[in-house]
């Protein structure tokens, strides 16, 4: 196997490297840490671990908002061989208490922000020893938990003797869970070496870069396409707590900020607000890249006025590292609708869908279709998954002789290019006619007032299922308005129009922004 380096030993390198280079900009805690720095408490955090007993392979979860400390904590636990397993810090405790569990955490990290959380849940995270607090005030330190400050205080600066091979495990990752429980999805430090280099070379990252860190740090794409990538370059990492849209521009001028990756929707809210502020700047942006979903025509056109000339996207999901296929700049115009052509070293290919599948024949990576035919997207690349953490039969299923199929409906152009249509679970039947939602949010977004649009299938004793459209308003508007839209719209056949509308003040969305169509199903 070709050799990679551990994530622990990409941070090795930048140190002696670049030790006096910027490499955290904590501005909510005015934190600052040279690599040199960032090293050495990296070295204090991984002793402490060690000392109080965690071993190889244990697995320690992190509840945490970004910070300085997150970083710190992140490489520390890798240095000391264990195992990384971020939660998001917006589930309820009962989910926490499911990931622990699931993922036999002994110990759990966590903050203020995440404090009530962990207070409430505390009494059923059985399989948690040990208990991690950041905060600055040691004194505010619960009872029940250890300082952060004070383990980093007390403990060795010399870099632990731990033996880790690229191949071992360096992270469990649940998924966001877009259509249930969520899985936890096992990668290697090779995995995720291999991802952070490839997504910087094709970004055209470098060293003197300054990128933010505005989306959460416990989801796999601003951790692999963010943190990790810059500090394997020696580039700057500027990390916001929670993302501020005002903030966010703030320190884009502050720290002369070059590199800026949100979703689609936080783009608009950007751009927004920079018309309100005074003296936004901007001028040191020159790439911004966008994920989770299109970006629009009109926003683009608007956001490169406003920021940068050049923006990029792509597609990936937990199992495969944030960027199986990229939209690069050059073609970001062009090919506006699409998420782009494979990456390099991986392939792409559409497939009969699963969801059709006879259980004695099942789909395999040759079931392909036509140029142009929609079926299920699967891939294939070297950051692949090792597994689903406990779940031998799902990974089977998933990954299939090598392939990883994703349970997203696609097509192929005739240049290679990946264009999305839905998830294939999604998919509804209507009088015995398969319908993709998509087609039919596209159509809706074509109309001023709407501003979001999510579309489901619900059951109906005539039809088999119906078309429900909820819809995120723009101001005012009716159902009769969007009724007559779709009639009159020459993009939407007559069978998939919507039957009946919803209207909410917000959709429910994962962390990477994507619209949890499953509650939606739950409502009914």
């Amino acid at each position: 196997m070709d050799y990679l380096p551990t994530l622990p030993e990409t941070l090795s390198r930048t140190t002696r490297k670049y030790p006096d280079r910027e490499a955290i900009s904590y501005p909510r805690k005015d934190v600052r840490l040279t690599y040199a720095e960032l090293d050495e408490r990296v070295d204090r955090f991984a002793n402490a671990h060690r000392d109080r007993g965690v071993e190889t392979g244990d697995r320690v979860s992190l509840l945490l908002h970004n910070s300085a400390e997150f970083a710190v904590a992140l490489f520390g636990l890798l240095r000391a061989g264990a195992v990384f397993n971020p939660i998001n810090y917006r589930l309820a405790p009962s989910e926490v208490g499911y990931i622990l569990e699931d993922s036999e955490s002994t110990v759990l990290i966590f903050e203020a922000a995440t404090q009530e959380t962990v207070e409430n849940g505390r009494g059923e995270f059985s399989t948690v020893e040990e208990y991690v607090y950041i905060d600055d005030d040691v004194e505010e330190t619960p009872a029940y938990a250890v300082g952060f400050h004070d383990l980093l205080e007390k403990s060795d600066t010399t870099a632990p003797s731990v033996s880790i091979d690229s191949t071992d495990q360096y992270a469990i990752m649940y998924t966001s869970g877009t259509t249930g429980r969520p899985k936890g999805v096992v990668h290697s430090h090779r995995d995720a070496t291999y991802h952070n280099t490839l997504y910087a070379g094709q970004m055209g990252l470098h060293f003197a870069d300054v990128g933010i860190s505005a989306m959460p740090l416990y989801h796999n794409a601003e951790l692999n396409c963010g943190l990790l990538a810059r500090i394997n370059l020696g580039a700057k990492t500027v990390i916001l707590h929670d993302f501020d849209a005002r903030r966010a521009l703030e320190v884009v001028d502050e720290e002369r900020a070059t590199h800026l990756f949100v979703a689609s929707r936080i783009w608009r809210q950007l751009l927004e607000t920079s018309r309100e502020l005074d003296s936004f700047d901007g001028s040191s942006l020159s790439l911004g890249v966008y994920g989770a979903a299109p970006m629009p025509p009109s926003l683009l056109e608007e956001c490169i006025e406003t920021f940068t000339e050049d923006y990029a996207t792509a597609y990936g999901m937990t199992e495969m590292g944030p960027c199986a296929t990229f939209i690069l700049p050059f073609e970001v115009r062009e090919h506006l609708e699409s998420v782009g052509r494979a990456a390099p070293n991986h392939e792409v290919r559409i497939v009969e869908p699963t969801e059709d599948e006879d259980p004695n024949d099942p789909v395999g990576p040759d079931d392909t279709v036509e140029t142009g035919e929609t079926g299920e997207i699967i891939l294939r690349g070297p950051p692949m998954m090792k597994e689903y953490w406990n779940e031998p039969e799902k990974t089977a299923d998933a990954i299939r002789d090598g392939w990883f199929f994703t349970g997203d409906a696609g097509y192929l152009n005739e240049d290679g290019y990946l264009f999305l249509v839905d998830r294939i679970d999604d998919m509804i039947i209507s009088g015995g006619e398969n319908i993709y939602p998509t087609e039919i949010e596209n159509v809706l977004y074509q109309y001023d007032g709407v501003a979001e649009a999510a579309v489901i299938g619900e059951a109906d004793d005539d039809w088999g299922e119906r078309v429900v459209a909820y819809v995120v308003p723009d101001g005012e508007l009716t159902a009769n308005e969007l009724e007559r839209f779709c009639r009159e719209s020459d993009d939407l056949a007559e069978f998939k129009r919507p039957r009946h509308y919803e209207f909410h003040e917000e959709l429910p969305r994962n962390p990477s922004g994507k619209i949890q169509k499953y509650k939606l199903r739950n409502e009914n």
